[in-house]
């Protein structure tokens, strides 16, 4: 489990956050094209009605959340979601600007996109967090220093999120538009916050219909509450 520190950043920016957004109209019988959105700007996939609401608390710098994306994507999404038995919701931790960085990107354009730009940031996280890890000290004096929508951008280009992001149609203006969206970044700040208050000390955690789970840190623990649940 990866733990985190809340980050302090200064947004000034107003957001106005009203009800949640209807999910997409969705084929019978397959609710992993049903996403929408809450009031506080985390995506929600599956059937509004299901029985049981997981909400999974992730970073994108926290590798055991990129083991969990890999072990539980397919088996979450075809045994639970698409029958409409259980409906995923993603929260943001945000720890550092590299996650930041990660996650306004993954927020970027139409709700539907965002659970495959999620996936692709998670199952790419061994090749971007080795750059990370082999970065110059111009890189990191960049990523840490001055304006914060250029160190975002120095991120993006020094990790090759825009290379990733492009797999996705996505072109430099637009992301760049996006990692300067102060009424996102304020969203993600506040997820952060409020998944400190609801207790969460590390990613992944994991709520089930509103109760956060003690000692469920992957998909073989997690699997296995919502087994009992059916």
């Amino acid at each position: 489990m990866r733990f985190f520190r809340l980050a302090v950043l200064a947004v000034a920016a107003t957001l106005s956050i009203g009800a949640t957004k209807p999910a997409a109209p969705a084929p019978r019988g397959n609710w992993l094209a049903a996403v929408s959105v809450s009031p506080a700007g985390s995506h929600l996939l599956g059937n509004p009605a299901a029985a049981v609401k997981l909400v999974e608390y992730v970073s994108y710098t926290c590798p055991h959340c990129a083991h969990f994306q890999r072990d539980a994507e397919m088996p979450l999404q075809l045994a639970y979601v698409q029958p409409g038995k259980v409906q995923v919701e993603v929260r943001h931790l945000v720890r550092d600007a590299i996650d930041m960085t990660a996650a306004l990107l993954t927020n970027c354009g139409t709700p539907s996109r965002f659970y495959i730009n999620h996936s692709l940031i998670m199952r790419s996280q061994d090749t971007w967090m080795a750059r990370v890890n082999s970065a110059s000290e111009a890189q990191r004096a960049r990523w840490n220093n001055g304006d914060t929508v250029a160190r975002m951008r120095a991120i993006a280009g020094d990790l090759g999120f825009y290379g990733l992001m492009a797999q996705r149609g996505y072109d430099r203006p637009t992301l760049d538009r996006c990692l300067a969206d102060p009424a996102m970044t304020k969203r993600l700040v506040a997820q952060t916050t409020q998944a400190q208050n609801d207790g969460v000390t590390g990613t992944p955690s994991f709520m089930l219909n509103g109760v956060l789970l003690a000692g469920t840190h992957d998909w073989q623990s997690l699997s296995t509450q919502l087994q009992a649940r059916f």
